[in-house]
């Protein structure tokens, strides 16, 4: 399983409906965060080694209602603090 981080910018006043459709529909959502800035919510998704990013992103993330752009951040490495 690989980690990536989807960035979304939901329509005006969409931002609650994009994450309750995305907490439904999308099995790979590990966590989901509502934040400040250019982007509305922020999603950490675990994908098969075998699943493809671009395809996964274009077809699941963006194609919920109210979604108007993306930015996507593949993670290499997860370093736990202790």
């Amino acid at each position: 399983m690989r980690a990536i981080f989807v960035q979304i910018k939901c329509q005006m006043g969409q931002a609650y409906k994009v994450a309750s459709l995305a907490q439904d529909e999308i099995e790979e959502l590990s966590e989901l965060y509502s934040t400040s800035g250019q982007y509305d919510l922020l999603a950490k998704f675990y994908l098969s080694a075998d699943q493809d990013t671009g395809l996964f992103v274009t077809e699941r993330v963006q194609t919920l209602p109210g979604v108007a752009d993306t930015y996507t951040l593949i993670a290499f490495n997860a370093f736990v603090g202790g």
